[in-house]
């Protein structure tokens, strides 16, 4: 029996969404799991008010998850207190423990200057780098991340262990008729959706899916969920000019229901993202029966499977062909639909937990 100590701050997001959505969903799933260690979540000062509020000790399992308040420089006697620390954020902890392990989601502030300020890449850099350094493991959630790893920061291959994030299923879906009902609602009468979730911002190429759209007939309207992010103001001064704010709403942050509504809503969930360290969201959409149009780039092929359309991210002309297809093409999306729900049931989190218990196991037999 251990104690392992992870970075819980992240499963307090008020508006969670990958790194959140990560951490909350292991860690329920890790108290499911049968295993004699037990579990310290840590908290930083900004949300250890809120702890209470997540997987109180309702059943045994979970009685094995205690709480400590996590802050350099005061919390300095943690490590004394946990053999192996998991930082769920792709930083190092403030404090050296006997035993490190990191999951890191993605690799953009190393890959480019496009996706992110000057200041965030020297930043953020850095603690990857540390991080990766200082991890007797490193989880990833694609191959296409590991690769990444051993090329920019020449991490050990023997030390990375991809493991894949999983996807809730939906408890009760919308039947056909609440789905048009729902699609009206946004689209009008003889609409047709296409929706993306995600940061407005430049690496998840929300230009090129403007830019697709105006290739498209009027029917079709963009519903952008998401907040502002790295090169959102070149979004919204393009439509502006083009004048497409007719065809195209950006709705901020939605709530988990409303999220669940508009992917079924949809008649193609549209994901072109120029770099994803997994692309969570294609399999949401998946498990709510969406067609997928998607990038060719990246992780996302890995994800997505044979389950979903790709386009090359910078053409247009391509990403607007796909999106024809996917909408217009019932055979086709009749196939989609039915991988896209078998590629779903694939991943899950209980599968997920699993493998990062058993990377916690390997972890503790090495030597500190």
């Amino acid at each position: 029996m251990a104690v392992i100590a992870l970075d819980a701050t992240y499963a307090m997001d008020p508006e969670p969404s990958g790194i959140a959505m990560y951490s909350r969903r292991l860690i329920e799933e890790l108290a499911a799991l049968e295993t004699p260690h037990r579990f310290l979540l840590c908290y930083r000062v900004s949300r250890f008010g809120q702890r209470r509020e997540f997987l109180c000790p309702r059943t045994p399992g979970e009685a094995r998850f205690g709480t400590r308040f996590y802050q350099e420089p005061f919390t300095f006697w943690l490590p004394w207190q946990a053999e192996l620390f998991h930082s769920l954020a792709q930083r190092p902890p403030g404090f050296r423990f006997r035993r490190e392990i990191v999951t890191v989601f993605d690799a953009f502030p190393l890959t480019g200057t496009d996706y992110s300020t000057a200041d965030f890449r020297r930043k953020f850099s850095t603690l990857l780098r540390e991080a990766v350094a200082r991890a007797a493991l490193v989880l990833t959630a694609s191959h296409c991340v590991r690769e990444q790893l051993i090329d920019l920061l020449r991490a050990e291959a023997g030390k990375i262990r991809v493991i894949p994030l999983g996807v809730d299923l939906p408890g009760k879906r919308l039947s056909q008729a609440e789905r048009d009902a729902e699609r009206r609602r946004w689209a009008g009468d003889g609409g047709k959706i296409l929706f993306t979730a995600g940061a407005i911002q430049t690496r998840k190429n929300t230009l090129n899916m403007l830019r697709a759209l105006e290739r498209l007939p009027a029917e079709f309207q963009l519903l952008l969920a998401g907040g502002k992010g790295y090169g959102h103001e070149a979004v919204f001064d393009y439509i502006h000019e083009r004048r497409l704010e007719q065809r195209v709403r950006a709705l901020g942050y939605v709530s988990a229901a409303e999220l669940a509504k508009l992917y079924e809503a949809a008649n193609v969930f549209l994901f072109p993202s120029l770099e994803e360290g997994f692309g969570l969201p294609v399999l949401e959409a998946m498990a709510h029966g969406t067609p997928v149009v998607t990038s060719s780039a990246s992780s996302l092929p890995e994800t997505g499977g044979d389950a979903a359309l790709y386009a090359e991210p910078n053409d247009p002309d391509d990403i607007a062909e796909k999106i024809r297809q996917a909408a217009e093409d019932s055979d086709l999306r009749t196939r989609l639909v039915e991988r896209g729900f078998a590629r779903a049931r694939q991943f899950t989190w209980r599968r997920t937990a699993e493998a990062t218990l058993a990377a916690y196991d390997e972890a503790l037999k090495m030597h500190p």
